[in-house]
């Protein structure tokens, strides 16, 4: 019941999955303050000083629900490259590592011989059992 239980859990899919949420929802806060404290300044600094540099107001009467903020979307995919390079690179490489040495240390499976390479043995077989028999059916021994 352990071992299925360990092979559950050392299996790929599921260590990968289980990674990726928690270290996702760890490092929320350092992303979020990384891009907050350090990427909106550089975005903004591109329009200009304030921090809603790449955001247009579609209708000005209606701002809030018409701006589109440009700046937000870049900041998200920043922060999505970020997170995804922390789990891949510290969680997921190593992982997938270990599984590889984890593979050598394995023996190969041998190939099962097909039919016909058994049938080719048994007359191979049946044919040095013939050649070795005299003509009255004898061995000669």
């Amino acid at each position: 019941m352990f071992k299925g239980f360990k092979d559950f859990l050392l299996r790929g899919n599921v260590i990968e999955l289980a990674t990726a949420v928690i270290v996702g929802a760890a490092f929320t806060a350092v992303v979020t303050a990384i891009s907050d404290n350090v990427i909106n300044p550089v975005i903004a600094s591109i329009g200009s000083p304030d921090t809603s540099a790449l955001t247009w107001t579609i209708r000005p009467a209606l701002a809030e629900t018409t701006t589109i903020d440009l700046g937000a979307v870049i900041t998200a995919a920043i922060n999505f490259l970020i997170v995804a390079g922390v789990v891949y690179f510290v969680f997921i490489a190593p992982m997938n590592k270990l599984a590889s040495l984890r593979k050598v240390d394995e023996p190969e499976e041998v190939e099962a011989p097909t039919t016909d390479e058994i049938l080719g043995e048994i007359r191979d077989i049946l044919k040095t059992q013939q050649t070795g028999r005299g003509t009255d059916g004898s061995t000669g021994l």
